[in-house]
């Protein structure tokens, strides 16, 4: 059975509905069994009054997400662990509200600034969602055109977390004065993979992780560049692209413009080679020190995501097929509860969505009479009042309490879980599934994903990541890694197929549309940013849109605790530390 707390169930032939018997069968009283929760407030103010070693630590902000990310946690300094953890979005953003009343194509210029790194997704998720909504199917060209702009913002996005945001954590300006053992151990030994990166040592390596000056942080910022000079090509300027239109991409393709592309991408052979060494190597030097560092940011294998990268022959915008171009794409859809796949269903994975306000600046929209606007999905498929679509944004800023509000975001689940987002989740879904498109690069084989990355200075070589036996921190930087030779082989499929198009004499890249002035009509796009699920939930009334809602990766990681005391990924993953 694949819903264990939301009472749906399937028929033989694989038809969700919902269990009978049951008055009010989303009522949110039904909690999730056997998952973390938090403490009472009562409990952890007890707890402060009654131990001096009990102290709370807050971060202000906290620079992994650009800035806009609090944390508060209550620690037991003589326990050496954490109480209580609580996770703090502390912008407003308010594209929700913002788009009401708009026609729907403005949601592809002003959505794309709900980030500065991660723009281009964004635009192409509501490109997604208005062609389901209208029925817009593009060309085979335009879907392999918008799979590379996608493949190269990841190819920036990545290289900036690791060497720019994740890796001064493990350099020698952090590591040395703050644990000079460990430093000292990393001094002597040999890092395994020197022949690949180029370094001899660990502490080698950290050196030249150090912000600022380290070689890997300014070989990072070129690769960004490079990253990005490719992707204009296709989408005329970034972060915010132009040429992204629902029915394809309004750029003009050539074989001029692909080969100036292809001499960007090919750059990225080698330095995805030597980015896996590089977290391999520090990954197990960090296990072997210690083995308590697989504690470090350890929580529950919870992730979602659903898929990218569109099959030319699979993808027809519907939602009535979701399901089945949804499992042709080049990374596959997926939920992962305790490190078992569920489904790659994008139906069963949306009808699993809620999103909850408890602890967050936000009004309840549900309850007091109010008639749920869509029970079901367009296919007929049962749906929460507390599903996107349902959800109606009501911002209520007020003062932060621990124990009621404290967060902009909200706390959306899947079967009402705590589920994480990540580049990770497509590399694990992917490769457990098994339902890759036939590729030259890449192979999954049910355990592990096979990236076979051309030759550049350095020789071919095959990459395999392994689904984890621990998830933790170093894991998800671990994944991270070998999602720039994932995602580059992606962009090397996809690429040969558009040059096939190209010089069979195939240039079109967009489909024309309309924007139907009559009836209401409903879509979602279903795409990912580099760090992991985005959808965005739209609906059409003569013409405006009249709902718009937005889930990030961060929706998800930096969620609350919910109203049933289960904490976010975030707040989680500290509390295990």
């Amino acid at each position: 059975m694949c819903f264990k707390n939301l009472p749906v169930e399937f028929d033989e032939r694989g038809q969700p509905f919902l269990r009978g018997g049951i008055p009010n069968p989303y009522e949110a009283s039904v909690a999730p069994a056997n998952v973390p929760m938090q403490l009472s407030q009562e409990q952890v103010e007890e707890l402060m009054r009654r131990n001096g070693h009990i102290k709370s630590v807050n971060f202000d902000p906290v620079t992994r997400v650009a800035g806009a990310l609090a944390f508060h946690a209550v620690a037991d300094f003589k326990e050496g662990r954490v109480i209580e953890a609580r996770s703090v979005a502390t912008l407003f953003r308010g594209y929700e509200v913002i788009m009401v009343g708009r026609d729907p194509r403005d949601a592809i210029y002003i959505t794309s600034r709900a980030c500065g790194v991660c723009g281009g997704v964004h635009s192409t998720c509501s490109a997604l969602a208005i062609e389901m909504a209208i029925d817009c199917v593009p060309p085979p060209l335009g879907i392999l055109v918008r799979n590379l702009a996608l493949a190269l913002e990841f190819l920036y996005d990545h290289p900036l977390h690791l060497h720019l945001l994740a890796g001064p954590d493990y350099s020698a300006a952090i590591v040395e004065p703050t644990n000079p053992a460990l430093f000292a151990r990393a001094k002597k030994t040999s890092a395994p993979r020197g022949d690949t990166h180029g370094y001899p040592t660990i502490a080698a390596l950290m050196e030249d992780l150090n912000p600022l000056s380290g070689k890997l942080y300014v070989e990072a910022l070129h690769m960004t560049r490079v990253a990005r000079e490719a992707y204009v090509l296709i989408c005329g300027k970034y972060p915010h692209p132009q040429t992204i239109v629902p029915g394809g991409m309004s750029s003009t393709i050539n074989l001029t413009v692909m080969n100036e592309m292809f001499v960007r991408l090919s750059q990225f052979f080698d330095y995805s080679k030597k980015l896996a060494a590089i977290w391999d190597d520090l990954t197990e030097f960090f296990y072997e020190a210690n083995p308590r560092y697989r504690e470090v940011g350890s929580r529950r294998a919870n992730m979602i995501d659903t898929g990218i990268f569109d099959h030319p022959d699979a993808y027809d915008a519907s939602y009535k097929n979701a399901d089945a171009w949804g499992n042709r794409r080049w990374a596959t859809p997926g939920a992962i509860v305790d490190g078992e796949l569920k489904t790659t269903d994008l139906h069963t994975i949306n009808i699993g969505l809620e999103e909850f306000v408890e602890h967050s600046y936000y009004e309840e929209w549900t309850g007091e009479g109010q008639r749920q606007r869509f029970p079901s999905d367009p296919a007929g498929k049962p749906l929460s009042p507390y599903h996107p679509w349902n959800k109606i944004t009501k911002p209520r800023p007020q003062g932060q309490s621990w124990k009621d509000k404290y967060t902009w975001d909200t706390a959306p689940r899947w079967d009402r879980l705590s589920m994480e987002a990540g580049c990770y989740a497509r590399l694990w879904n992917t490769a457990v599934a098994q339902k890759l498109p036939a590729s030259p690069f890449i192979e999954a084989t049910g355990h592990s994903l096979k990236v076979r990355v051309p030759k550049g200075a350095l020789p071919e070589m095959e990459l395999e990541w392994h689904v984890p036996t621990v998830w933790n921190a170093f894991e998800r930087n671990r994944a991270r890694a070998h999602c720039v030779a994932f995602t580059a082989m992606v962009a090397m499929n996809n690429w040969l197929a558009a040059m096939d198009r190209l010089k069979n004499g195939d240039t079109k890249t967009s489909t024309p549309f309309e924007i139907p002035k009559t009836g209401e009509h409903r879509g979602v796009g279903f795409w990912g940013a580099g760090r992991g699920y985005l959808t965005h939930h739209l609906v059409i009334d003569r013409g405006a849109v009249t709902n718009y809602q937005i889930v990030t990766p961060s929706t998800w990681n930096a969620s609350p605790t919910d109203k049933w005391g289960q904490p976010g990924p975030y707040e989680e993953a500290v509390m295990n530390t």
